[in-house]
């Protein structure tokens, strides 16, 4: 077993020389984390598609003339009518019930930024989920084997 950033990287050749008690704790440890992995690429996924849906309403609010009636959505599924008073300033959720008042541009970028950084992250839970998946499927290979 070799370390690489303070976690254990085990080779196939390591499985070999394992006990059956050790086999099945390595799998059972990889499968769980291959679930959790999964449930955090889901959840960042969800949030990348909510960013995509306010970067494009931000789009549409833009293109609206000030004085608009419109219906206001207060949850996801009640809305209220309301005029547009001023499309270039925009309330951005920053997370934990704060809000912060940005212009219209600064509030796209904000939701960009947001979506990149989501994209980013996604990219290299993909990679670790994928090793440790291949992980949990060598320690199977290796306890049918036995």
């Amino acid at each position: 077993m070799a370390s690489s950033r303070g976690q254990q990287v085990i080779r196939a050749g390591d499985m070999e020389k394992m006990s059956m008690e050790q086999l099945k704790a390595l799998k059972e440890q990889a499968d769980i984390e291959v679930n959790l992995l999964q449930d955090s690429l889901n959840n960042i996924r969800t949030a990348s598609a909510r960013l995509e849906f306010a970067s494009t309403a931000l789009h549409d609010l833009s293109l609206r003339p000030q004085g608009k009636k419109m219906l206001v959505p207060l949850t996801a599924s009640l809305y209220v009518p309301g005029t547009l008073d001023d499309a270039d300033k925009v309330l951005v959720d920053i997370g934990t019930g704060y809000f912060v008042e940005k212009s219209m541009a600064e509030g796209k970028d904000y939701c960009e930024r947001k979506i990149n950084l989501l994209k980013s992250n996604l990219d290299q839970l993909i990679v670790v989920a994928s090793k440790k998946k291949t992980l949990a499927d060598e320690a199977g290979v290796v306890l049918q084997a036995r």
